[in-house]
């Protein structure tokens, strides 16, 4: 079979299970912007109470932290080609700040779905202030992102003096390790709160 025929059996994939995880009857159009974010606040919620039971440790690295980016269903779909999208919220100060949108898509060996939570951490001002002024952000070309691996036992100022942005990933089974998330692009949804 040629590369074609892949390459569309693959990109069908990503829109039949994208067709099938809208998780409403009615038209987009019809949501109220209102009643969207409330539900992202509280995925959030439930994201970070899941992320601290867990993980060891996540509870105090998350709190030290200058702005926690949550985005606690991020669905990724494929066969040779792979997409994955989520949304999610900028907490400051334990308070939502604005609401963003997460996508990657990635070529390989790849077959199924699943999903994930995905939470970054910005441990200094200067990495924070970088996110919010920017108009998409993209991992590893923006930002080197460092994720927290399995068994790591990283203190605050140590993973802040080497790593100004660090990144969970969990999934319903704990910890994810041996990922990258290098060229996720992140964009701000709009409205946000005021």
């Amino acid at each position: 079979m040629n590369k074609r025929f892949f390459l569309a059996l693959g990109s069908l994939a990503i829109l039949s299970a994208a067709c099938t995880t809208t998780g409403t009857a009615e038209p987009r159009a019809r949501v109220d912007p209102a009643i969207k974010l409330r539900s992202i606040d509280a995925d959030v919620d439930s994201a970070l109470a899941r992320l601290h039971v867990q993980v060891p440790g996540s509870r105090e690295l998350t709190a030290k932290a200058n702005g926690v980016l949550v985005f606690p269903s991020v669905f990724s779909a494929g066969l040779f080609i792979s997409g994955s999208y989520g949304q999610g919220a900028l907490r400051t100060g334990g308070r939502t700040e604005a609401y963003y949108s997460t996508t990657a898509a990635s070529v390989g060996l790849l077959a199924g779905a699943d999903t994930k939570t995905v939470v970054v951490l910005f441990l200094n001002q200067a990495s924070l202030d970088k996110f919010r002024a920017s108009r998409g952000w993209t991992v590893g070309a923006d930002a080197s992102v460092t994720l927290i691996d399995v068994g790591a036992d990283a203190g605050f100022d140590t993973l802040t003096a080497r790593h100004p942005v660090v990144a969970y990933v969990v999934n319903a089974a704990g910890l994810m390790g041996g990922l990258s998330v290098d060229g996720t692009r992140i964009s701000r949804i709009e409205p946000t709160p005021r």
